[in-house]
Parts: C-alpha cells; structure tokens; sequence
C-alpha cells in the first residue's frame, strides 16, 4: 500500500511539474503570423525572408506571402528581406498579426546581368561576372569601346602606350592565355559572337558585361579562354509612341607631353657632335597641336510592341603629326517588334562603318628626339633638291630628317564593314521559348603604300615604290536555342537552355607592289612601276575558310533565393584541328549563396560566396596549321636564260610538316568569389580569387627533315618545323572591387569606386610535347645599331614568362667605361620582369544641383621597361656624337659603346590621373526639351612615375615582334618607334529632346 501510495504521489508531481512548465513555457514564447506584400503592384511576395533579429530563427513567406513565426521571450525586432526590394525591419510589440510593405530596391532591380545566350538576375550569378553602365563609362574622347573600361574592371587590362589614334588596344583578361593571335576577350556584340569593336560606335552603347572567369565563359567553348565582353546597344524605351532625339558634339584639342629632355643645339657641339651651323628643335617641327571633333545623333522610341534606334556616329580624330588622321562613320539600325500577344519576337540589328586612317612611318619620332640638332631642315643646293626633294639628308647609318620622313611616305587604309543580326523567339508555352539568330559579319580593308623617288629612307635606292593590299573577311554564324523554365517544387526553380550552332569564316586578299617610278604616281597606278620583281616588290593572294560546329547546354537552379548552382557543357568541332583532335568538349560548373537569406549577418544586406570551375578552348589564328600546307618558294630559271621566259616557274615549299594529333588549346579555372553589399547595398563590392593551368599550348618546333613524323604515324618530316601543342602555363591572381552609392557631404553626393588586382605572373611549367620542345625561349633583341644578337627576355621552364636577362651593371671606370658583371649570355641574371604585380582604378563622380565632376585615377606596380631610348642614346663614345642624347635623372658620363645591361631596366610604375569631367546640366523650361548638358573633359592629365621615357605604360607584346606567336613573350620593351603621349581637352554639349 506505501509503495503505490508513494507512486502515485510521484505521478501527481510530474504532472504538476509538466503542468508549470507549459505554464513558463507559453509565459515565454507566442506564435506571430503576416504577410510581406509589395504595395506598387499590390501583390504578396512569396520566398521573402523573415528572421528575428540577433538570431538565426526564421523562416520564408509561402506562395501567397505569409508567414508563421515562433517567438521567445526577448524577441524585439523582426527583419524581412527579399532579393530586389530594400531589407526592412519591424518591431514586434505585442502584436500577433503583421501586414508588411517592402519598398523597391530600384537600383538592385537595373542589375540583371546579360550572360551568355540571355540575362540572369544578379542575385544569382555564381561565376566572376561583371556588369559596366553607361554612368561608369570613362569620359573625354573615346574613341574605341574598350576605353571605356579602362580600369573599369579588376583583372580587365586595356592599354595603348603612347597617342596614336590609329593605335588598337590591347585587352587582357586575368592575363595571358595564349601564345596565339586570339589573346583578347571574345566580343560578343547584340548576340553575335566574335564581332569587332569596330562595329559599335561608344556612343551606342548601353551596357557592357565582362566574362572573367572560366566557368561564365564555357559556354562559349573553343572562344572562351581569353574571357568574354558582351556589349548591349539596344536601348528600352517606353511604348508610349514618344520619340526621343539626342545630339552630342564635341571638339578636343591634343597636345604632345612628357617628352624626353634631349641635348640644345650648343650642348650637342660641346660634347663633340657634328655642327650643321643650325639650331632645330626637331620635335617642335615635326608635331603640332592636333583638332578632333565628334558629332554622334540617335532617333529612339517605341510604342505598341515596336521598339527602336537608329544613330549616325562621325568621328575626326587627327594626330599631333601632319599626316596621321582616323576619321570613322558608323550607323545603326536596331528594331524589335512584338506579335501574336507578344509571344513572337524579332529583332533586326544594322551596323555598318567606314574607318579612313592615315598614317607616318612612326620611326618619325625616334628621328625627331635623336637627330642632329644642328642641322637645318631644308637645304638648297642641287645635290639636294634633285636627290631628296630640299630636304636636308646626309649619308650616315640610321640618319633621316624626320620632317621629309614623316611627308615623303604615306599609308593609308579604309575599312568598311557591316554586321547584321535577325533573331526571332517565339514563346512555346509560357516556360519554354525557342529562338533562332542569324548573323553576318564583313569587313573589306584595302590600303595602300607609298614611298617616294627622293625618299632616302626606301624609296631613293628603289626609285620610288608604291604597295596596294586587300583583305576580306566573312563570318556566318546560325544559332538556336530552347529555353524551359520550370518550379520543380515549392522554392526551387530550374532553367534550362539548349543549343546549336555552326560558324563559318572565310579570309582572302591580295596584295602587289612594284619600284622604280617615273613620276611619283603612287598606288593608284601600279602599272607605272617598272620593276615587279626583286626586293622591295611582292605579288601575292590568300585565301582559307574554317568551320566550327556547337551543341551546348547550360541548367540554372534557383533555391528559395538562397541557393544557386549553374552548370553547362559545350561540345565543338572544328575543321582547323588535326584528324584525330577535331572535337573537344567544355563543362562548366558554378554555386553560391546568400547568407543574408539564411543568418541575419548584421550590417551585411548581400553575403554571397561562390565557387566555380570551368574548361574552355582556343581557336588558332590560321585554320591551316595542321595540315601541313605548302607554300611559294623562289622563282627559277630553269634554264639559266633571261631572254626564255616559258621555263621561268615558281617553286614550291612546305611550310610545316602535318599534324594528326594538333588540338585544342585548353584552360582549366577554379575561382573563389565573394559579392557583399553592406548598410542596405549602400556600399557593394565584390573579391574574387582564380587559380588558371593553360595546356597544349600551340608553337611551331623545329623537327630534323628526313625523321619519322610522329604525328603522322608511317611517314616522314618533310619540312623543318612542325606545329604541336607544346606549352603549359599556370597563372593566379587575387581581384577586389567595391563601390559607395550616394555619400552626402552636406548638399554633394559623392560616389566613389575603387578596384585593384593582385597578379601572381604566369609560370611556365613547360615547353616541350615529347622528345620535341625547349628549355627556353629567348626573343627580344634591342636592335640596331650594335645590339641585334643578345635577345634580352628569356623564357625558362619553371620561371615566370617575360623575364629580363642581362649583366649587371657594377660600376664605371674612371673614365667612364662599363664594369659588367659579365659578358657571356648564358650567365647572364634576372633584371626584372615586364609584366604588373597589380594594377588598380579609382573613380569618383560628385554631383551638386546641375554640376558634376568625376575624375578616374589609374595605375600599375611591379612592372619593368627597357628604356631602348636611354638603351642607344645616352652614351658620349665617339660613334654617339652622330645621334643627340637623351638627358634624364639617371643619365651618367659614359663613354663605352651601348651594351645592354642593367641601367636600362627601369621600374615602370604608375599613377595616373587618366581623365576628369566637368558638366552642368541646363534646367529646360521646354517641355520638348529634355536635357541640355555642357561639359569639359580632360585625358592623361598627369603621370606619377620614376621611370624616364616616353610612356609607362604596360607593355603585354613587342611592337616590333610581328609574329603573333611570339610576341607575348617578349613583353616590357619600350621601342624607339613608340607615339608621342597626348594630353587631350575637349568641350561638348549634348541635347535630349522628346
């Protein structure tokens, strides 16, 4: 009886203890519930996130926007957060039941990014995408769109050392990633994949995005090593039938800067020069101030499911040098228009263009900082006027007056090219859209060459000599896609796209040259040239055509706006590749999410890190190369007779033996990536990290005429060199960019943007396939005169590539002799390197009432330049006395014959106020008068540097290395030929009318 009474009192305890504990337990927590709507289109918002805050306890609105929540005792706040709409926060109080209005986020809502083959919401990219606007567009006269992102983009290099408008960019992503020709990013125009920047004039433009990494560029395979630059014109307008006009004028004014001081007239006699008896400031004779002017003009409107632009764009950009001009038309037509219910959609988009360009021979410059300043420009005596024109000339080695240089040759070349794109999409269902483009791309080059009878650079020992050339080329290129969007289940959402694609390029030309003049008649009558064979003549035509067959594939999934995962394939065969490698396959995988979906991260309103890896391919510049093909050799006379001219053949040569096995060049790329925002996306910016292995890389090896040919399994090398696949590389770096959105200073809004990237230079791991191959590539010889034998770069297995070699430079004798460390080549040490450490932008633009003002900083560090200026010109050893000196703070009494050596590899690092703008916009009491803007613009106001000659300016190739395979590996040369740096000013206005 005691024990069950002692059971049941225990029961009863329990029961009393549970009892007071539920009793505590609902004392502490309560369960809240509501919905999120958006109040501007008076929807629910489904998938918005609500979490208390302080803690990790949350939840997600359901399809119709509501939401269950369990509190506990403390609970004050509740946040609630939806990609596209600004974070909110709502106190708790005692109430149980929340109705909640998020307000739009217009700034989060403009970012959807265009990716390959469509756009994608920011939210969810999961690869190192970058997306410029127009209000991030670099100012002043642009001229070429990739100027507009210069230093726009951590990784994104674009440079042109020195002012010539004639002069291309040269555009690096994440560095190099060929030896090839293809080393810049695919250009991705309106969908058309590999057209020209030249078929886009910059005031086009609406967007650029930029495809850093390998896993956003797979899916544009064999393409896609280089990275990818896709560039928008069309422009959305309202349907309202307004039409809107813009007119934007400017003129700019170029000056010469930062010349290399160089000798007077006096001093150059004083050190034992020759004395012509005249002073000439060559360079003041030779360059002037150069005037530009820009008119650009563009119709746009839509109305209905019609939507257009049509721009007229004319450029006159003219050199400092009489005789170098760049004058260019483009014209644009894009139309889209809507049926069916809008379910059907076409697009057309027109470009066409004519680029006129007039050139020097550019050693004009290396003439005018070096020739005798005592010499006078013209001379009047008979020996002269009947042998140079006037001009003053004497017969010494590399000695030609700069003026008669720079207007006794002439080049010239006009380019036309047009781009037309039809794409028509048509909406299956209401998830699935098919599509199909077709696009066309042309462009015709015909220049021409001219060299004077009483040229005494060329043309005085060939009477004259006169060169015309042509080149064409036409790309076809047909693709379709399917497109299937799907909810797969409650939250997670799936798209898939699906692809085909053939291209097909076809290159011919022709070019003919002759000499011996009667009169100076120039291209234009080649036939009055009397010789046709021999030097300084050519006859010649090509013609090639590849194709390149794609089936691709790419699945975007979408978790709650939490979790995102991309992954894509492409598979491509290409007719330019040996029998057996014609077809190579490229996957791409990426992922991320956004912690601040999950966790409340406190300040942080975006916490995405992301992963990615990705394959992707190179084309070779030629679709010939492993076929082994052959080419002209010498003519012969077979004979021996030059009166019989029927036995007189050209013979033939194989230019490479054939390649069964020649592939793909191949990139695989690992990027680790962060994108945050902070402070309610007021400051946003991204960090990534890439690790990148280059393999099978293309070159050209010599191979032992008469040995089995290895690729060609049961024959033998018939000629001697083969191209392989040869070189692997591994390269890394570290990118960080960040961006504040409207700081008040008082009544200023500020907005600064700063990005900088971390280089960790490719290495080559190898140079050899097999028993072929090298230990090392050297290239880059200074030149004449005295130096045209000690290659300077040297390229070594296991060391990073651009590496300069020489002596090192231990003193000076007393009398002002080279104290070299050493004279043999092969034990010559590291000097530098011509590649960055890092380079960096910084932009601000101010805005107050009608003003703005922006200025852009750009630079780069840990990157070396042979100054080739100081390399030939610095010394006063009696064979110098020909040349004036050049004169800079590290200039010494020397007087031993210039010898490369270590003196001449100079830190080239830079900060450099790139340009600044200043505008006021008009208030227009028209009502057809939408905005009247008036601005001034400066470019390269100013250099920091300690290096001290003409540009310090990154230099990723050799101007003087034509050879596309080779010149990669010879960068950080400053050559004598290099253009004048420019400083440029310009006053614009522009009009908006509606």
């Amino acid at each position: 009886m005691r024990n069950y009474l002692l059971k049941q009192k225990t029961f009863l305890l329990a029961i009393a203890l549970i009892f007071c504990a539920t009793l505590v337990a609902n004392a502490q927590t309560r369960t809240v519930t509501g919905t999120v709507m958006d109040p501007t289109i008076g929807e629910s918002v489904p998938g918005a996130t609500v979490l208390v805050k302080g803690t990790t306890r949350g939840t997600a609105t359901d399809l119709d926007g509501k939401f269950t929540l369990d509190l506990q005792q403390g609970d004050q706040i509740l946040i609630v957060s939806f990609v596209g709409y600004i974070p909110q926060e709502v106190e708790i109080g005692n109430k149980t039941t929340f109705i909640i209005n998020l307000e739009e986020d217009i700034q989060s809502l403009e970012e959807a990014v265009v990716i390959g083959y469509g756009t994608q919401d920011k939210k969810e990219i999961t690869s190192a995408v970058v997306a410029i606007k127009p209000e991030d567009f670099n100012k002043g006269n642009v001229s070429n769109p990739a100027q507009l992102l210069q230093g726009k983009v951590a990784g994104l290099s674009i440079t042109r050392p020195g002012g010539n408008p004639n002069s291309g960019f040269n555009v690096r992503l994440r560095g190099l990633s060929t030896f090839g020709a293809n080393s810049s990013p695919l250009i991705v125009l309106d969908g058309v994949i590999g057209a020209s920047m030249d078929n886009v004039d910059p005031n086009d433009i609406q967007s650029i995005d930029v495809l850093k990494d390998g896993s956003a560029a797979a899916i544009y395979g064999a393409r896609g090593s280089s990275g990818v630059i896709l560039i928008t014109t069309t422009k959305k307008n309202p349907k309202d039938g307004r039409v809107s006009v813009s007119l934007n004028s400017f003129g700019t004014m170029d000056q010469a800067t930062n010349l290399i001081p160089i000798l007077s007239a006096e001093e150059f006699v004083a050190r034992g020069g020759t004395d012509f008896g005249s002073s000439t400031d060559w360079r003041n004779e030779l360059i002037d101030d150069a005037f530009s002017y820009t008119t650009n003009a563009s119709v746009s409107g839509g109305f209905n499911n019609t939507n257009y632009l049509a721009a007229v764009n004319y450029r006159d950009n003219q050199g400092i040098v009489n005789g170098v001009s760049n004058k260019r038309l483009n014209t644009r037509l894009n139309l889209s228009q809507g049926a069916l219910d809008n379910r059907l959609r076409l697009n057309v988009n027109l470009s066409f263009t004519n680029i006129d360009r007039e050139s020097i021979n550019d050693a004009a410059f290396r003439y005018a900082t070096l020739y005798n300043p005592t010499a006078p420009i013209f001379e009047n005596t008979q020996d002269a006027v009947e042998r140079f024109g006037g001009y003053f000339q004497r017969d010494l080695f590399d000695f030609y007056n700069p003026v008669a240089l720079a207007n006794q040759q002439k080049f010239v070349s006009e380019t036309k090219s047009a781009l037309t794109s039809y794409r028509a999409e048509f909406d299956i269902l209401r998830n699935l859209t098919i599509s199909a483009q077709y696009s066309q791309d042309r462009s015709n080059t015909l220049s021409g060459d001219f060299w004077s009878r009483l040229d005494y650079n060329v043309g005085l020992g060939t009477g004259g000599s006169a060169q015309r050339r042509t080149n064409d080329r036409v790309q076809k290129i047909f693709e379709s896609t399917l497109r299937y969007e799907l909810d797969l289940s409650d939250g997670l959402n799936m798209t898939l796209l699906g692809g085909v694609a053939t291209q097909s390029t076809k290159n011919q030309g022709f070019n003919a040259r002759v000499k011996q003049y009667l009169f100076d008649l120039g291209w234009d009558n080649l036939g009055a040239g009397s010789i046709r064979l021999g030097n300084s003549t050519d006859l010649a035509s090509y013609a090639n055509e590849d194709q390149l067959n794609s089936i691709f594939g790419r699945a975007n999934f979408n978790l709650n706006n939490r979790f995102f995962l991309s992954a894509s394939v492409r598979a491509e065969t290409y007719s330019g590749f040996g029998a057996n490698n014609q077809t190579g396959v490229f996957p791409a995988v990426s992922l991320g999410s956004d912690f601040t979906q999950i966790f409340d991260m406190g300040i942080f309103s975006q916490f995405k890190p992301r992963a990615s890896f990705g394959i992707t391919g190179n084309l070779p510049p030629s679709p010939t190369l492993a076929l082994g093909v052959y080419g002209n050799g010498n003519r012969v006379d077979l004979d021996g007779d030059p009166l019989t001219q029927s036995d007189v053949f050209v013979g033939i040569v194989q230019n490479s033996n054939p390649n069964r096995d020649l592939k793909w060049e191949t990139k695989q790329e690992m990027n680790f990536g962060l994108d945050f925002g902070i402070w309610n996306n007021k400051v946003t910016g991204a960090m990534d990290y890439y690790i990148r292995n280059i393999s099978d890389l293309l070159f050209n090896v010599p191979v032992a005429t008469g040995a089995p040919n290895p690729f060609d399994p049961g024959r033998f090398n018939t000629a001697s060199s083969t191209w392989v696949n040869l070189a692997d590389l591994r390269a890394a770096g570290f990118e960080f960019a960040v961006t504040a959105h409207d700081i008040h200073l008082g009544n200023i809004k500020w907005h600064p943007s700063v990005n900088f990237t971390l280089y960790d230079k490719t290495t080559i791991e190898s140079l050899s396939a097999g028993d072929l191959g090298f230990d090392e590539l050297r290239f880059a010889t200074p030149g004449s005169p005295g130096q045209n034998n000690n290659p300077i770069v040297y390229n070594r297995v296991g060391q990073t590539l651009g590496d300069f070699y020489g002596p090192v430079l231990e003193g000076l004798t007393e009398d002002g002799k080279y104290i070299l460390s050493t004279t043999d080549p092969n034990e010559f040490e590291k000097l530098g390197n011509g590649l960055p450490k890092g380079e960096f932008g910084f932009a601000n633009n101010f805005e107050y009432g009608g003003w703005n003002l922006s200025f852009f900083f750009r630079g780069a560090w840990g990157h070396d330049l042979y100054n080739s200026y100081r390399g030939f010109y610095e010394n006063q050893d009696a064979s110098s006395n020909t040349w004036n000196s050049v004169i800079t703070d590290k200039t010494q009494v020397v007087t031993s014959t210039p010898t490369f050596n270590s003196s001449y590899i100079e830190n080239a690092s830079f900060i450099r106020l790139d340009n600044m703008e200043l505008g006021y916009n008009f208030k227009t009491p028209s009502k057809n008068l939408n905005s009247f803007r008036i601005y001034f613009a400066a470019q390269n106001l100013f250099t920091i540097t300690d290096y001290t000659g003409v540009d310090p300016e990154v230099r990723i190739t050799d101007s003087e290395n034509g050879d596309g395979f080779t010149t990669s590996l010879s960068p950080g040369l400053e050559r004598r030929n290099t253009y004048f740096q420019t400083r440029s000013f310009t006053l614009g206005l522009s009009l908006n009318f509606k």
